[in-house]
């Protein structure tokens, strides 16, 4: 479990969990530019669930990174881009439209 995300430590979350989702089926390459070099070692399968945990801390109102974002003008940009990837890692389980089973009334 990740705690008190500080300053880089923080940045180096929100990077670590790109490099994640660039492995993921679903995600998008990493940034040629700010990317790595050389093609990435597969990951161990418990990595995004640990960098799903390093973003909702990134997030958190305790984390320093949020508050200096949140200042920011382009604050909405980034959240909406951590919310991309840790969506990417976890999707969020849309309502169901039709109906399975009914319970007699």
């Amino acid at each position: 479990m990740v705690r008190n995300l500080y300053g880089f430590d923080a940045e180096r979350a929100v990077a670590a969990a790109a490099l994640v989702v660039a492995q993921h089926p679903d995600g998008g390459p990493t940034c040629v530019v700010y990317g790595p070099s050389e093609p990435m070692p597969e990951l161990p399968a418990e990595m995004p669930t640990l960098a799903v945990d390093a973003l909702d801390h990134v997030v958190a109102e305790s984390c320093e990174l949020a508050e200096l974002w949140g200042v920011a003008p382009a604050g909405l940009e980034w959240l909406r881009d951590i919310a991309r990837l840790r969506d990417v890692l976890d999707p969020p389980c849309l309502p169901q439209e039709e109906v399975l089973f009914e319970i007699p009334g």
